[in-house]
């Protein structure tokens, strides 16, 4: 080890143990414990506050059932469809150049700054009762709004931009550098994606991919606007929680939040996964 690097590891040590560094500390965690660690402790309490087998009546209902199903359904619908745009549009943005591309971007971030509740009700005027396009809905028989439809389309829109933001900064950072040695070598597009451009981006892929499932599983503004809270056909779990809630049905409420929020844990830990490979991998291109 250099005398520079031992210096920079030894001043590193001592403004750690400096009063400053630890007040920090714990200021941080302290922070940490009110904002999330007191709230995960309230929702476990109160949810199995009467038993396990009241905690396992609450959800196994019929309607907590119904519930689970459509948050999986519309995870399962809007996160393939977000992860071939995003691959495709990240490959569009990084790889070429053309007219728009800007624009391409700018479409790609609005989710981030439009309002999921605004989301949600453009939704409504698009394709509810009092729209252009609802005489041509109601003589071929399609809801859309009101129904499970309006709900895939509300998690697509607020998930759009996860995946293409995730590859977006990596594939540029890359450049196109291997696929024009492929070009070379008398590659074609797709085998330039499969074996060159895919293997280089997969772990941010899969980040991506997982940011993009906890969004939809926990989405509550724009779902809410559309889906008219039809008990049992059109309520996804955080809509459940909240009827739940509202009804007084506390111990229920909570119950079903826990349902929730071990299904955020096992993303998140899927999530914690993928951040420490895609690390390693950029780490490890940079010394490249």
């Amino acid at each position: 080890m250099s005398l520079a690097t031992l210096g920079k590891n030894t001043a590193a040590r001592a403004a750690s143990r400096s009063p400053g560094a630890i007040a920090l500390i714990v200021v941080a965690w302290a922070v940490f414990a009110v904002i999330l660690l007191l709230p995960l402790y309230i929702v476990l309490t109160q949810g199995l506050n009467r038993g396990l087998e009241f905690f396992w009546q609450a959800i196994s209902e019929p309607d907590a059932i119904s519930a689970l199903k459509l948050t999986l359904l519309a995870t399962a619908i809007s996160v393939p469809l977000n992860l071939v745009f995003g691959v495709a549009a990240a490959w569009a943005v990084t790889k070429f150049e053309f007219r728009g591309k800007s624009l391409l971007i700018t479409l790609i971030d609005m989710p981030f700054s439009v309002s999921p509740v605004v989301a949600g009700l453009i939704y409504v005027l698009l394709f509810g009762a009092q729209s252009k396009l609802a005489p041509y809905l109601q003589d071929h028989d399609l809801q859309i709004v009101y129904a499970v439809p309006g709900i895939v389309l509300a998690t697509i829109f607020v998930t759009f931009p996860f995946v293409a933001r995730e590859l977006i900064p990596l594939m540029e950072e890359q450049g196109t550098t291997e696929e024009e040695a492929a070009r070379l070598l008398g590659a074609n597009g797709w085998q330039m994606f499969w074996h060159v451009t895919l293997p280089n981006v997969k772990w941010a892929l899969i980040y991506g991919v997982v940011l993009c499932t906890a969004r939809a599983m926990g989405e509550f503004g724009a779902v809410s606007v559309v889906s008219g809270h039809i008990r049992g056909y059109t309520n996804t779990l955080p809509l459940h929680i909240e009827i739940l809630y509202n009804e007084y049905n506390m111990v229920a409420a909570f119950s079903v939040a826990i349902l929730l929020l071990v299904m955020a844990l096992v993303v998140l830990l899927l999530r914690q996964w993928s951040e420490a490979r895609l690390s390693r991998q950029l780490q490890a291109n940079r010394e490249e």
